[in-house]
């Protein structure tokens, strides 16, 4: 017997995509850290959602990323979540929501956000 469903064509990770970005929004008080990893890259965004525009952005694709060996590895997300949280201070924001895009926490995710925390975001 074949069950069908509405979301047959979406992944797992678009179904959690999909019920984390329902229940969230970013504002200019308090914007959205929305984050990202490709296969080589990991980038990272805050966005005020009232406006649609990006306020700062980090990712490991540059040539000037400042840090060698993979860009894709758990130390390159951590560098980012610094990197982040160092350009939305220099912003004067200190408080974010969280936007882990459908990723499992752990990993890649897991390391920027602490990165970020320690940095002195708050989310």
């Amino acid at each position: 017997m074949k069950v069908i469903t509405k979301r047959k064509d979406l992944s797992l990770r678009r179904r959690r995509q999909q019920r984390i970005r329902a229940k969230i929004s970013g504002t200019a008080d308090r914007p959205r850290l929305n984050l990202y990893c490709s296969l080589k890259y990991v980038y990272a965004q805050l966005i005020d959602d009232t406006t649609g525009k990006v306020i700062v952005a980090a990712n490991s694709s540059g040539k000037n990323c400042g840090f060698e060996g993979s860009r894709s590895s758990v130390n390159a997300a951590a560098e980012i979540g610094k990197k982040i949280a160092e350009a939305a201070l220099e912003a004067n924001i200190t408080n974010v929501v969280l936007d882990r895009a459908g990723y499992k926490y752990h990993g890649k995710i897991k390391a920027l956000a602490d990165a970020a925390r320690e940095a002195g975001l708050k989310f």
